[in-house]
Order: C-alpha cells, then sequence, then structure tokens
C-alpha cells in the first residue's frame, strides 16, 4: 500500500513563481537575490497557512544554488539543490522556536553559526513560530542576529509578530504576509483536482475557499477530507453536507419572502433551516454576510469586494437590483442586534423568528390589511386613528354577531402586522420642491389644532411614558406620577424633580412632541419644563447631587476633585 502524502505537502510550491497569492514579497526576495542585497536577518509574519515557511525553505534552497535560472529560480540539479530536495542539506536548519525557545538551545545555535558552510555560499536558519522564544533567548540572539558572520542568515517566522521584542524587529527585515483571497484558493485547488484526476465543481472549490478563511494550508486539508468522502467527483452538495455550510438559495429566498412581506414563507423557510440541524446564531452570522454582500453589489466600485463563484455572483447582482439601500441597512441592523442579544435569550429560536418578522413587517402592504375573517381581526385587530385618543371598548353584547362565513385559510403574509414600535414615530413623507410643499400626505395637518382637554392629554402622556419602561426607568417613573398640566395656548407645563431628568428629557423631547401632536392632532402644542424645588428632608437622587451636597460641608472635596480631575459619573 502506497503512503498516502497530503496535499499540503504533495503540492506545496518549490519555486517563487508557484507561491500563490504573495507576487509582491516574492518578487522583492527575488530582485534582492538579483541585487545581491540580501539582508542578514528576514521576519516573515502573517495567519497561519499563507506561506511564510514555503518562502522561506524557497529563499534558503535558491541562494544556494549554483546554477540559479535566469528568472531567478533555483535549478533543482546541483548538489545544494538535492540536497535540500532529499532533506540532507547541512547548509539548511529549520527549528522549532516552540521546542527550542530556552538559552540553551540558542546557545547551541550560536556555537553552530561559528562554523562555515561546507557547500554553497550560506548557512540559513529557519527558526519557525519565533515568538515562542522566552525574554532570556532572545536576548542571548540579539548579538548575533545584529552581527553575525558573512556566510549566515536568519529567517524568522511567527504569526504573532506583537509578541516580539522589538529589539528584534530592529535587527530584521520584515514582511507581512496577506490573507490569500477566495479567487486565488479557489484557482489552486482547481489545479490540485486536476492533477489528482478529481471532477469539482466551481461553486463547490468557492465554499472550500471561503470555509478556510485565507489559508491555503486549510482549504487543501479540507479538500482531502471531502475526497475522502467524495472519491473522485466534489460537487456543491456535498461540499454543503460536510462542512456544515448553509445553502446560499436559503439566504437568497428568505430575503425574497422579505421583500414581499411573506411571514408564512419566512417562518417555514427558517423551521427547514432548524430542521437542517443549524443554529439560529449560525443562520444570523451567514444572513448578515448575505446582507452585506447585496449592499457592497449596490455600487460598481464596491461590487468587487464580492467573494463568489460567478453564478452565484450573477444571482446577487440579480437580487441587489430589487433591494433598496434603506431596506438593506435596516435589515442589517435587526440582524446585528438579533445577533447580540442570541445568547442571552432564553427562547432562542423565538428570539431569531421575531426578528425576521419584524424584516418582513416594513415591507407588508396596508392596503392588504383587511380583516376578512374574525380569526384575522383577532390576530391583529386595527390600529387606531393616530389623530385621536382611542374611546374605550364598548360592553360586549350577549347576541353573537352575524358574521360571513370566513375563508378556509388565512395568510399571515395577509394580516396586519404590529411590530413597530411607538418609541419611532413615522413622520409624514413631504418635501418641498420648489419652495411648495409636496408629498404623499396633506400638508395641511400641520395646521391642525384640535381641541383637546386635560384628561385627553394625560391618557396620551401616560401612552407614551408607558414606551420608556424599559429605556428610561427612572424618566418614566416622573412622568407617570407628576400630571402635566394644560395651560392657556395650548401649552403644556411640566415639572421635574432634578436637573439629570431634564436632560434626559430634553433628549426625547422631539419624539414626545411628535407623539403628543400626532396623536391629539394638534400641531400647536408646546411644551414647557421646570425643575421642582427639592424639599430640605429630601435626600439627593443623583451622585452629582449627592457630591455637592457633601463638598457644601467639606470645601476640601471640591479642592481635591479639581486637582485629580475628576469626573463624577451620571
Amino acid at each position: 500500500m502506497e503512503n498516502f502524502i497530503v496535499s499540503a505537502r504533495k503540492y506545496r510550491p518549490q519555486t517563487f513563481d508557484t507561491v500563490v497569492g504573495q507576487k509582491s514579497i516574492t518578487n522583492t526576495l527575488k530582485n534582492a537575490i538579483k541585487n545581491n542585497q540580501l539582508a542578514q536577518a528576514f521576519l516573515f509574519c502573517g495567519p497561519r497557512g499563507v506561506g511564510k515557511t514555503t518562502c522561506a525553505r524557497i529563499l534558503a534552497k535558491t541562494i544556494n544554488c549554483a546554477n540559479i535560472s535566469s528568472n531567478l529560480e533555483a535549478c533543482d540539479q546541483c548538489a545544494s539543490c538535492v540536497s535540500f530536495n532529499e532533506n540532507t542539506s547541512f547548509n539548511i536548519y529549520e527549528l522549532d522556536g516552540a521546542s527550542n525557545n530556552s538559552v540553551d538551545d540558542i546557545r547551541t545555535l550560536v556555537d553552530q553559526v561559528r562554523i562555515p558552510p561546507q557547500m554553497g555560499k550560506y548557512k540559513v536558519y529557519i527558526i519557525d513560530e519565533v515568538h515562542m522564544l522566552s525574554a532570556s533567548a532572545f536576548n542571548a540572539f540579539l548579538k548575533t542576529l545584529e552581527e553575525p558572520p558573512p556566510y549566515a542568515k536568519f529567517i524568522l517566522a511567527t504569526t504573532e509578530k506583537h509578541k516580539i521584542l522589538p529589539t528584534i524587529l530592529s535587527r530584521c527585515q520584515i514582511f507581512d504576509f496577506k490573507r490569500i483571497t477566495v479567487d486565488d484558493i479557489a484557482k489552486h485547488l482547481l489545479h490540485v483536482a486536476e492533477q489528482e484526476h478529481i471532477t469539482a465543481d466551481d461553486n463547490a472549490l468557492h465554499v472550500i475557499a471561503q470555509k478556510a478563511d485565507g489559508a491555503m494550508r486549510d482549504a487543501l486539508s479540507i479538500f482531502d477530507q471531502l475526497v475522502s468522502f467524495a472519491g473522485d467527483e466534489l460537487t456543491y452538495n456535498t461540499v454543503l453536507e460536510n462542512l456544515n455550510v448553509l445553502d446560499y438559495e436559503f439566504f437568497f429566498q428568505i430575503t425574497d419572502y422579505i421583500l414581499q412581506g411573506d411571514i408564512t414563507g419566512t417562518l417555514l423557510t427558517i423551521n427547514d433551516i432548524i430542521g437542517k440541524g443549524f443554529e439560529g446564531q449560525h443562520f444570523l452570522i451567514g444572513f448578515g454576510e448575505h446582507l452585506r454582500n447585496l449592499l457592497v453589489c449596490k455600487d460598481a466600485a464596491t461590487a468587487i469586494l464580492l467573494e463568489t463563484a460567478p453564478s452565484i455572483r450573477n444571482h446577487y447582482l440579480e437580487q441587489s437590483g430589487r433591494c433598496p439601500v434603506s431596506v438593506l441597512l435596516t435589515l442589517l441592523d435587526i440582524n446585528s442586534r438579533c445577533d447580540l442579544n442570541y445568547k442571552t435569550s432564553n427562547n432562542k429560536r423565538l428570539h431569531v423568528e421575531l426578528a425576521l418578522m419584524q424584516m418582513c413587517a416594513p415591507m407588508i402592504s396596508p392596503d392588504s390589511f383587511q380583516a376578512t375573517s374574525p380569526k384575522a381581526t383577532n390576530l391583529a385587530p386595527a390600529a387606531p386613528d393616530p389623530g385621536r385618543i382611542p374611546a374605550a371598548p364598548p360592553i360586549a353584547s350577549t347576541e353573537l354577531p352575524q358574521v360571513k362565513k370566513p375563508p378556509e385559510t388565512v395568510r399571515m403574509k395577509d394580516i396586519k402586522s404590529d411590530f413597530t414600535t411607538t418609541t419611532s414615530i413615522k413622520k409624514p413623507s413631504v418635501k418641498i420642491e420648489n419652495g411648495v410643499l409636496s408629498g404623499d400626505e396633506d400638508p395641511s395637518r400641520y395646521e391642525a389644532s384640535t381641541p383637546f382637554s386635560q384628561t385627553e392629554l394625560v391618557l396620551c402622556w401616560d401612552e407614551f411614558a408607558d414606551t420608556l419602561k424599559n429605556d428610561s426607568p427612572h424618566l418614566y417613573a416622573n412622568l407617570k406620577n407628576s400630571p402635566p398640566v394644560l395651560q392657556s395656548g395650548w401649552n403644556i407645563a411640566f415639572s421635574l424633580e432634578n436637573k439629570v431628568l431634564e436632560d434626559e428629557l430634553t433628549v426625547r423631547k422631539t419624539e414626545m412632541m411628535e407623539f403628543l401632536r400626532v396623536h391629539l392632532n394638534n400641531y400647536k402644542i408646546q411644551l414647557h419644563t421646570s425643575i421642582a424645588e427639592t424639599p430640605k428632608n429630601v435626600k439627593p437622587y443623583t451622585d452629582k447631587e449627592k457630591f455637592e451636597l457633601m463638598a457644601g460641608k467639606n470645601p476640601a472635596l471640591r479642592t481635591l476633585k479639581e486637582e485629580l480631575d475628576l469626573e463624577i459619573e451620571y
């Protein structure tokens, strides 16, 4: 039985030209060889699997080659190249910084540096994961790294550049390796598949490349795993099944349902996704990426940021054309907030479903909100007229009303959604064109001054206060406990307990005034606030008031605060 060699080793680049995705670095190294301007020490840093050690080995092999080609590549035929390929070279040493991180290990290395090379021009030391060296080992290495013999070259590789001492960094020529793009990884995987006589779908290779997250070694490892499962034919569905990746079509389908305001279709689709074993947060992450891709497709300048297969890219461009930017931003905001609160939610499935229903809510046409049956009416009662205070419900009659026969089914997308919150009042869509008001609503509504009573004012006032119960509990309590006073000329007087609450109400004043004016149908309303005098026997309310009380008794506290430049949080 022939020994199996993983693709990451079997297809490891042997020349600068075969390195994937690091063209700028390989060109710089080739020019340094050509101009005989090799530094005494190099530092290759970057994420895993991007070619740091591979480039170090190619550089060490090339500078010792006796017959460098015209394009500055090793010949693979001289004695130095043959010994390197057979891992028998005495001029090139590879060390692991994780297992050779003590001072004694570095002393041994320094002693070896003193011996000239037996074959070729240079002795090259490749130290991988160099950030694992101890501080003492680094210090023992400093002098040799700064002034090595002319035949000694050091190539250090690390994934954590920030852990290396600045004194080491200053002695090295630093090369920052970048993540390999999805397209470059997919092309290399296609080359490997052709060499192994494996039929691979382009979409499947792009999914593998995205899963690898910029690391070629990870991509090749995943490729080997999938070939072991699927054999000589690698399909898109096989990759999705084995990598636990959600199909793009689910995201496209849910987006279509949201654009149609179809809550039923959205809930059934998320049910299928959960039924396939995917976690809700897995869906939220993928859907957020999907919305982001739709957003970058809105402009040709940002469309290059889309890293998918060509066939899927066309699908993104088609759906993006049907999605307004404002809608995508709203959906992204809802998705991000749902993802942020997912872990703290007790009912995680309902948490995701509620977010999807909120996404569907703005898309539902108001013309379709017609209760066609008692069942539909109970599910979504009609919204109250924004121009008046809702009247108290009448006492139910003991006689059953005569109703028409309801339809056999009620679609959720035909039911009025009531997910919009009262904390965000939608203003009439009115704009100014050539000095004339225009829009989808009558601008004369801003001239309305419908009379209302103190009782109606208090009812509307309490309704707005209820919207602040969770966000601003202190302001909510003040609004509930201190009713407003209706004065002449539609002026409303209101007294707050302290300056902190007055500042908080100032932030929400525009929102509050819009709420009162719309619900009372009176745009002449003006709100006047004041701070109530605090009785002497009442304790201070905020930290700032407590400090002022203590500073009044002991002025040294104020001096201490000013000298230390302290601030009071409130």
